[in-house]
């Protein structure tokens, strides 16, 4: 339903407009009239209006006057303009007021009903574009029930992002209903509009800029509203900026700040960043990080638990002590999950789905204390599940580099070749080998390309020794000579004169 002003200074004019648009049917409500242009914006400084009809000659204010200080108040005020032939130059410079339309007098109900649904279809249509705006934006769930009422629209807003502080308590308390009413305590009399994100824990605040009245700075708003929502019990950083966002760009500056929060947020501490400054630099460290996570990674490959869990501790305490980034952290646990899982992964594929929500709960802790405990347990279960795969498929590894050494049997495979390939320690696939093919990997492979050597002088007489060399991959043809020897008894030469006497 969209308000409508008529302001008319003849009474049985405004009589005859008020029957007409009553009969038209559209979703309009009469919500004031004026006799001239100063009671008329005595009404628009009281309540919201969709749709103003004026006459353009009244006594005190003109229509003109009306029209120009009307739009002040209410910028999106739709505007149609009733005149008689004679104020054509009127209308004409009523025109490049951004009025709507025009009717002449009489009006007339044709006439005054294809205005209209002109006018209603064209604040539909940007009702529909103001929410359209926000679909990148808010949960789906929300947009779709999302109606931004003609209060919207009186002012340009500020916008801002609150994000709920990392490792902090009070999950059930980060709602939409207890946000909205504690920061609409903490900016009256200023509207502000809160919009659940497509991000957990995270909201999209439109504030009306005349809240600069009560906070000159954009860190002083954000300051209040983090005090505001501590005295909730409710831990928040936030960023945004005390300026109006350009007609179409909304949701690409969520995208920014949604993007600038991922980058700044650290575990301890809110942020408060002014978007209107240039933005902090990223963390320098992460080379560092990507450096250190593969160390961690080695450990986690060699099977060191021990080691790895000490480590561990003492870099928690070093980044709880730094008030680490929590890109920084987040990076660290996936390339740890992406380890444990990929040695786990043979075992059972869904180990790296597991592992990956178990790891993406560990950072919804309430406590960086919580979360270190849980990494800590988290980390020795996972080692666990690698000893007990070890434990339970040694003979099925066995199988496994077998199948695997047989299909590569014209490439060169190094015992770590298969560590890395099965995602076991060297030294385990050497204790496989001893206690399944009762021999050294180098001894099993070795007799494995000579017995294959055998079978292609018996069906290849016509090869040479030379490319027997090569196909099996032995660096040079002397050294194949001399293992075939130790493996076959005699050697290439001689094995072939033998396969011709038979």
């Amino acid at each position: 339903m969209f308000n409508v002003l008529i302001a008319e200074d003849s009474k049985p004019i405004l009589r005859n407009i008020k029957v007409l648009l009553q009969a038209t049917g559209l979703p309009i409500y009469i919500a004031a009239t004026a006799a001239n242009g100063e009671e008329a914006l005595a009404c628009m400084r009281e309540q919201h209006i969709d749709i103003l009809l004026t006459d353009i000659r009244m006594p005190k204010m003109d229509g003109l006057a009306l029209i120009e200080q009307a739009k002040l108040l209410q910028p999106q005020l739709k505007v149609v303009l009733i005149s008689g032939y004679n104020d054509f130059e009127y209308t004409r410079k009523a025109l490049s007021l951004q009025v709507f339309d025009y009717l002449l007098k009489p009006v007339e109900r044709p006439q005054l009903q294809e205005v209209m649904e002109r006018v209603i279809v064209q604040l539909g249509e940007q009702q529909s574009g103001e929410a359209g705006s926000f679909k990148d934006i808010v949960d789906p769930g929300f947009h779709a029930e999302l109606r931004l009422g003609p209060k919207f629209r009186e002012q340009a807003k500020a916008p801002f992002l609150i994000h709920k502080q990392p490792f902090s308590p009070n999950k059930p308390s980060w709602k939409l209903s207890v946000l909205q009413a504690r920061l609409t305590e903490v900016f009256a009399p200023h509207a502000c509009w809160i919009f659940p994100t497509q991000q957990p824990y995270q909201f999209f605040i439109m504030i009306n800029l005349s809240v600069k009245d009560k906070y000159p700075s954009a860190y002083e708003c954000m300051e209040a509203a983090r005090a505001g929502l501590l005295a909730e019990g409710l831990y928040a950083s936030l960023c945004g900026q005390l300026q109006a966002v350009r007609d179409g760009s909304l949701a690409e500056f969520y995208q920014q700040m949604s993007r600038l929060m991922k980058e700044q947020l650290s575990i301890a501490g809110p942020l408060l960043l002014d978007n209107g400054f240039a933005a902090l630099p990223l963390n320098a460290d992460s080379g560092v990080t990507e450096r250190l996570s593969n160390s961690f990674v080695d450990m986690i490959r060699q099977r060191q638990k021990e080691r790895f869990a000490l480590k561990l501790t003492e870099q928690l305490q070093k980044w709880q002590s730094s008030n680490v980034r929590l890109a920084e952290l987040e990076r660290f646990l996936a390339l740890l999950t992406e380890a444990f899982s990929g040695s786990l992964s043979e075992q059972d594929p869904w180990n790296r789905l597991k592992l990956t929500e178990q790891a993406n709960a560990l950072l919804e802790l309430d406590s960086f204390a919580d979360f270190t405990a849980q990494l800590l347990l988290w980390a020795e279960q996972c080692f666990e599940l690698l000893q007990n795969q070890n434990r339970k498929s040694g003979s099925e590894l066995f199988q496994q580099i077998d199948e695997y050494v047989q299909m590569n049997m014209y490439s060169h495979v190094s015992i770590a070749d298969l560590a890395q390939r099965f995602h076991v320690s060297p030294s385990y696939i050497s204790r496989i080998m001893k206690k399944y093919a009762e021999k050294t990997f180098v001894h099993y492979y070795l007799n494995l390309k000579i017995k294959e050597a055998c079978r292609l002088l018996e069906t290849k007489p016509e090869m040479k020794i030379k490319e027997l060399s090569d196909v099996l991959s032995f660096s040079d043809q002397h050294y194949f000579s001399k293992v075939f020897k130790e493996y076959a008894g005699c050697s290439p030469t001689e094995y072939k004169e033998q396969l011709k006497s038979l």
